[in-house]
């Protein structure tokens, strides 16, 4: 596969091609959706292990559903493809259940899998990713589509760009996950530790360097990093936030830096439900 740098400013269209899309999945099912994908990536060379990389992809649904609401799931892993970026897409008349934030089946499905040694490949992609698909217009425009041609032409519209604060995966939401896991995994058995430290290492792979350095710092200071703001409050210190600063959290994803405590704060997820 020719070597890009995707960490410029580039289109969807350069990894994707009316080859590897499935413009009808056969299946209604999560797991043999995404195998049917990973069979079009073999097919075009884009793509070795099979395997190895089926495993991967169903280990990060496991940890948290890629389905992102609206009809879209975005399956991915973090493995050598011996290039940058391996894409796939498929679409579904039917639905496939994915677990989605929003318990509506999926019915385009773009998997992605994404080398290792590109360093912040992940969020450029997805901010690209996010911006487009959150569209009400440009998904209906998807999902209307009436051939592969006329698909690949509406997904060449996307540009992949450098994340702000809007990337399609909860930071936030990741990041309370893998404070929840390394508190179990400080108390767990041998055996559990390390399908706890699988688990944290998937999440890892996913956030920033500078996010995970401070995240570690905390954890090993005060034995948590990440604290939850509830009607205004953070339930770490039971202090009120500013009202300005609340307002921009109670309807985030993101992540923040209380100025009280120092811990990273995020949108309790009861109210967010």
């Amino acid at each position: 596969m020719e070597r890009k740098n995707p960490l410029k400013s580039s289109y969807f269209s350069e990894y994707l091609k009316a080859s590897q899309i499935i413009f009808n999945l056969k299946t209604e099912n999560k797991v043999a959706g995404i195998e049917e994908l990973l069979d079009v990536l073999v097919k075009q060379k884009l793509i070795e292990n099979k395997k190895l990389i089926l495993t991967r992809v169903i280990d990060r649904e496991r940890l948290e559903s890629t389905g992102i609401g609206h009809g879209v799931a975005v399956p991915h892993a973090r493995v050598d493809t011996g290039g940058d970026i391996a894409v796939a897409v498929g679409k579904s008349k039917k639905g496939i259940d994915f677990d989605s934030i929003d318990n509506k089946k999926v019915h385009l499905v773009i998997l992605v899998i994404w080398n290792p040694s590109i360093p912040g490949l992940f969020n450029h992609l997805f901010a690209g990713l996010a911006k487009f698909l959150r569209k009400p217009d440009f998904r209906n425009r998807i999902f209307e589509a009436k051939n592969k041609s006329e698909l690949v032409k509406v997904l060449s519209e996307i540009e992949l760009q450098l994340p702000h604060e809007d990337e399609i995966i909860s930071r936030a939401s990741l990041l309370k996950k893998l404070q929840d896991i390394e508190i179990k995994r400080k108390k767990a058995k041998k055996e559990q530790r390390k399908v706890l430290q699988k688990q944290a290492d998937l999440i890892r792979e996913e956030l920033d360097q500078s996010l995970l350095t401070r995240f570690d710092r905390l954890m090993e200071r005060y034995g948590f990093a990440v604290v939850e703001l509830e009607g205004g409050v953070c339930q770490g210190y039971n202090i009120n936030i500013a009202t300005g600063m609340s307002s921009a959290i109670e309807g985030s994803n993101d992540i923040f830096v209380c100025e009280n405590c120092g811990k990273y704060l995020i949108a309790s997820r009861k109210k967010k439900k």
